[in-house]
């Protein structure tokens, strides 16, 4: 995993960066200068476009991770046609979701009778799907040429700054709530210009408009096929994340999608690791795949749910421990606007035990997503959005907003056994160990140990204690517990670098 650490790592920091910039936009920023509305205004914009966005690629983009390589291999930049066939197919995309955007606007905006504020910008989902979406297509090729780091720094960083002038902008009087909101829309178009310069500038990379290539000619029945079914994955696995905001805006409203929007948010920290590791797991397990290298993809399996659980379990800690710091100081920044957070710290709790699962299930969608049983990745999809679906509706029906992260626990832990279950009676891959199971217990203990432990009279101090005490006490336990060897060296080679 050579490759994947150092690309992965970098990334990381690139995304760690991101996040501590977005924490200080949402946890800070936002409560201090927006109401609870319009923080869910935003959300509401963010969610729906992506959900767009990827209904626009039309398949396109697995395509690209999954046949570049043998695109890269038979034929050169100047005659690869797989760059002008995925932006005509983003194209057509865009072009009929604005059509039938258009035509069933009445029927939207009556959906979203508990929301009357964003009915009246929705007209902004457009512009900002529009270059989500041109960023995406060009994100793709980013990955197969392996510029992980670059892309990941205009989406988790840069992107984050851009709001920070944005929100600024806001509180000093600059601009007003209408005109902050067309900005926010434009908020991808700088990241996709200096994305497409660079992919240009790298000599690998050419928007022909030429003949259809003798690679596409003979793989074109097989794209078609693969692009349908993983269409629907991708698709269907973006309408089961965000569809909980979307029935919280109609539900509900948009002061209690600003706060779902925090609490997801937070628990969305854990994420990190794992989105720089799957950027660059997916061309390394293409490749794998195509060279039929069973040991590489077993030995990427094992790793990544050994430094994922690891992690997921260390951030969860730090988190949990100081929810109840959180909801303070929320509160506190939102005295102005009459805005309560309480609610935040049960939601944290559970939806973190959802990400902690599902962090430590590894890289098994893009395993599966890369090899020839493609297909099982859609089905399982299909699965996840159908139970989730309805779940959600019924659960916000009688929990509110605890409803939701209910029914996320139930409905991803279904959803990651199914998949453990399959590439095990496939493939006879078991990377579980009874150290992953004995790390999980005694972290178990130490949250409950410093969870109820007094409350200090100061917040910063309390969480300088907590925070403190829990990685004393966690870090030993991995490191002579063996269970992520790699995520040890990494640590053990930064300690190295600092003495030096």
């Amino acid at each position: 995993m050579g490759i994947i650490q150092k690309q992965s790592v970098k990334s990381s920091l690139f995304i760690l960066l991101g996040f501590l910039i977005g924490a200080i936009n949402i946890l800070v920023l936002f409560p201090r200068f927006f109401t609870q509305s319009e923080i869910g205004l935003t959300r509401a914009m963010i969610d729906i476009s992506l959900t767009l966005s990827v209904l626009c690629t039309l398949g396109s983009l697995p395509v690209i991770y999954k046949f570049f390589p043998f695109y890269n291999d038979y034929t050169g930049p100047e005659k690869n046609d797989l760059p002008m066939i995925t932006a005509m197919a983003c194209a057509l995309g865009f072009t009929i979701t604005c059509v039938v955007g258009y035509f069933a606007r009445d029927f939207i905006i009556r959906k979203l009778g508990k929301s009357p504020e964003f009915a009246t910008f929705f007209y902004t989902v457009y512009p900002y799907t529009f270059f989500l979406l041109l960023f995406m297509w060009l994100e793709a090729f980013g990955w197969c040429l392996k510029k992980t780091a670059l892309t990941n720094f205009l989406r988790e960083t840069a992107i984050r700054i851009l709001t920070t002038i944005l929100i600024l902008l806001f509180a000093f009087k600059i601009i007003d709530l209408k005109l902050f909101i067309h900005l926010f829309t434009l908020l991808y178009l700088l990241p996709a210009i200096v994305l497409l310069v660079t992919l240009i500038r790298s000599g690998k990379w050419k928007l022909n408009f030429i003949a259809l290539s003798s690679v596409t000619k003979r793989l074109k029945k097989r794209m078609f096929t693969f692009s349908m079914f993983l269409f629907g994955v991708q698709f269907l696995n973006v309408l089961a994340r965000t569809n909980d905001t979307f029935l919280v805006i109609g539900l509900r409203g948009l002061a209690e999608t600003g706060i779902f929007s925090i609490a997801l948010y937070v628990s969305a920290a854990m994420e990190i690791p794992q989105r720089s590791l799957t950027s660059i797991s997916i061309p390394i397990l293409a490749e794998s795949w195509k060279n039929k290298d069973m040991n590489r993809i077993a030995s990427i399996y094992s790793k990544s749910i050994s430094n994922l659980l690891v992690i997921a379990l260390g951030m969860f800690g730090l988190i949990w421990l100081n929810i109840h710091n959180l909801v303070s100081f929320l509160n506190h920044l939102a005295s102005k606007t009459n805005g309560y957070y309480e609610i935040i710290s049960p939601l944290v709790f559970v939806m973190g035990l959802s990400k902690v699962l599902d962090l430590s299930t590894g890289v098994n969608g893009q395993i599966i997503g890369t090899s020839n049983y493609w297909r099982f990745d859609f089905y399982t999809n299909v699965f996840y959005t159908v139970l989730s679906i309805p779940l959600n509706f019924v659960l916000i029906k009688y929990f509110g907003l605890m409803g939701l992260a209910y029914s996320n626990l139930i409905a991803l832990s279904l959803y990651n056994i199914s998949r453990y279950i399959f590439l095990y009676k496939k493939f006879k891959m078991q990377p579980y160990q009874l150290k992953h199971l004995a790390v999980l217990l005694l972290c178990l203990f130490i949250y409950l140990g410093i969870h109820y432990l007094p409350q200090a009279g100061n917040l910063y101090i309390d969480i300088l204690i907590r925070s403190t005490l829990f990685i004393l006490l966690f870090a030993p336990v991995v490191y002579y517990s063996k269970v992520a060897p790699d995520l040890m060296k990494i640590v053990e080679d930064k300690i190295k670098f600092i003495k030096a």
